[in-house]
């Protein structure tokens, strides 16, 4: 996928240097082994789909172990003439939330400029597995977030409520509350997915071994 046209410029050149830092990390990293493959969450994740609520936590999963330097922080100023920055979250797991089997198989690859696809690989999680990830906490962000991505025709009720279902089969813990978020993340997408519109986006499943 290609960056929205009405993104930000400056974010998404700090985006582009702070993957081109990790890129460089890779240096010395058997070919075998690449590319390595980011996948991209979140409020950063909702911004690239939807073009809402700049985030200025970048949250991201790896598909190999990796040391990060602790500083993977890119500033820009913004469309405004605003100081503005954007870092990656190391705090994040995407092992907490409910998660679909095929969310990564699923993520669509996002062309940055300046980054070698071939070494690193960024991906982005569909509006529906974004849907999904937002069940466990349901914050008043992940409900900004939902709306946004609705409003965007970017999610369709019933194959959320599909999916959903799926993935909370092996949610390991307290299903019981993402079952009751997903009841009222229903009735948000429902009242805010324009007519003639809601059609996933999502890629057939596409499994990597």
């Amino acid at each position: 996928m290609k960056p929205r046209a009405d993104l930000d410029p400056g974010y998404l050149g700090a985006l582009s240097r702070l993957f081109k830092r990790i890129e460089r990390l890779l240096e010395g990293v058997d070919s075998k082994l690449l590319p390595l493959r980011v996948y991209v969450a979140g409020g950063a994740a909702v911004l690239l789909h939807a073009g809402v609520r700049p985030s200025r936590d970048l949250d991201a999963s790896f598909s190999l172990r990796i040391h990060l330097p602790a500083d993977l922080e890119e500033t820009y100023t913004d469309r405004d003439g605003h100081p503005a920055s954007i870092y990656l979250d190391a705090g994040y797991t995407d092992t907490l939330g409910p998660a679909h089997e095929d969310a990564l198989a699923d993520a669509a690859p996002l062309e940055l400029a300046g980054v070698n696809a071939a070494k690193l690989e960024v991906r982005v999680l569909a509006p529906m597995d974004l849907a999904i990830s937002k069940l466990g906490r349901f914050s008043e962000h992940d409900r900004e977030d939902m709306v946004a991505m609705a409003r965007a025709g970017l999610l369709d009720a019933g194959k959320l409520e599909r999916r959903a279902k799926e993935a909370l089969k092996y949610y390991v813990g307290r299903p019981a509350a993402p079952r009751a978020n997903l009841r009222d993340a229903l009735a948000l997408v429902r009242a805010n997915t324009p007519k003639g519109s809601g059609r996933d986006r999502r890629r057939p499943s596409r499994r990597r071994r």
